[in-house]
């Protein structure tokens, strides 16, 4: 048993280290539409990859990890630390969700799916409580009422392309990694 936590501590360094790796490769568009952040990337593929594998508390942990790595060492953006814990500490840590999907059929999809709709939550939350005092008069061609709507809408437009991407990697990746994600190796 202890080799294998070893074991599982190991790949979870590797795999954070790689998450953290692929977020300088991005397309940020947070920015551009007149907010703080959010990019199309590829970090949440080894961050579920790690979750499915492992199972919820190894991935919860390693998300955590990445997540304020990520603040602290790849050019994290926060207005205060609790934007800072929601939008990358806890956030990442959603991505851990997939972890209940541990040795099931289609772990990969199903798991990358929760984990990128926790993902989206704690960023929801965010923009609601945190970002709602800037939220501009109009956003995307639209008129904004509600911090809920803008919410929504500027979240939604960098978590629905990285969340497209990863349910596309996941079922790529699903059958030539099946031993590796069921974890028929160890």
């Amino acid at each position: 048993m202890k080799n294998k936590n070893i074991r599982c501590i190991c790949e979870g360094a590797v795999f954070v280290a790689a998450a953290l790796a692929l977020s300088y490769l991005k397309i940020p568009i947070g920015f551009s539409l007149g907010g703080f952040g959010g990019s199309i990337d590829l970090v949440m593929i080894p961050l579920i990859l790690f979750s499915v594998r492992w199972g919820l508390g190894w991935g919860l942990g390693a998300g955590l990890i990445y997540g304020t790595l990520k603040f602290l060492f790849a050019g994290g953006v926060a207005v205060n630390w609790q934007s800072m814990l929601l939008d990358y500490s806890l956030a990442y840590m959603m991505v851990g969700l997939a972890g209940i999907m541990k040795n099931r059929k289609w772990g990969l999809v199903i798991g990358g799916f929760i984990g990128c709709l926790g993902r989206f939550s704690i960023h929801f939350v965010s923009g609601v409580t945190i970002y709602a005092q800037y939220m501009p008069p109009e956003f995307l061609d639209m008129t904004m009422t509600t911090p809920v709507v803008y919410s929504l809408l500027y979240n939604g437009t960098y978590m629905i392309p990285n969340t497209f991407i990863a349910l596309i990697i996941g079922a790529v990746l699903t059958f030539p990694l099946k031993k590796y994600i069921t974890a028929a190796d160890l």
